[in-house]
């Protein structure tokens, strides 16, 4: 958001707590509207939000989130619904509310839109403890690449941005139930791991492409993770021969 602002773009912010999107508008002059995108109401109210306020040329789906290192077998089903409503539901409610809205404004002049959804390298590569977070980022994925045929001869570009290790306070807090030891132990001597800034960077990058290059797929990881489970820890250096 306070990327696609430095780059001149017109930001509706969208999220769940109000006092941080007032503190992003304050920031970055960017709109804001207050929604909970896993309930139908709020995502209709953004929609009529946004054909008073558009047109819409780009929307940008950046909600996700995982609960517990569980085993399939043992993982709780309150869980697996809290990380399907969050991470493919939710997706799909806003996709279907803004789709119209995205070929309006081609419409009106735009030429193309833009839809991205920033997904996980999780929904690519299963590992053990991903139980209900894989089954829920597969989905994206699959939702993401069924979208896209879909969309097939219309100028709407669908891009997926599939992120590593991230080192952010959110993730981990919400996937451990608060437990900032546990959250934090991921990135112990991890050299370098991804900031919220390298994905910020990647997502107004792929948008900004000219409008006949689709960057369908851009899976992102910091030099350290050459997998979901295999990270380097400590310097990073040249083997000997």
């Amino acid at each position: 958001m306070r990327l696609f602002r430095e780059h001149g773009w017109d930001v509706v912010g969208v999220a769940r707590r109000a006092d941080r999107l007032a503190t992003l508008r304050a920031d970055t002059g960017a709109d804001v509207f207050t929604a909970d995108l896993t309930v139908q109401a709020d995502v209709d109210a953004l929609r009529d939000y946004l054909v008073e306020t558009g047109p819409v040329h780009a929307l940008v789906n950046n909600a996700g989130g995982a609960k517990g290192l569980d085993t399939v077998e043992a993982g709780s089903i309150e869980d697996w619904a809290w990380m399907f409503e969050i991470n493919v539901l939710a997706v799909k409610r806003v996709i279907t509310a803004i789709l119209p809205l995205l070929r309006a404004g081609i419409d009106s002049g735009a030429g193309s839109a833009d839809i991205v959804n920033v997904t996980s390298i999780a929904g690519h590569v299963a590992y053990l403890g991903g139980g209900g977070y894989n089954a829920a980022k597969f989905a994206a994925h699959a939702m993401t690449e069924v979208m896209r045929l879909e969309l097939s001869g219309e100028p709407i570009r669908v891009i997926e941005i599939a992120p590593g290790m991230v080192k952010t306070d959110e993730f981990g807090l919400v996937r451990f139930n608060g437990d900032a030891d546990k959250a934090f132990a991921a990135y112990d001597n991890v050299p370098d791991p991804l900031s919220a800034e390298d994905i910020a960077e990647t997502i107004v990058a792929s948008v900004e492409r000219p409008a006949h290059v689709n960057l369908d797929l851009i899976v992102i990881k910091p030099v350290a993770q050459a997998a979901p489970t295999l990270v380097a820890r400590g310097e990073l250096k040249v083997r000997e021969a």
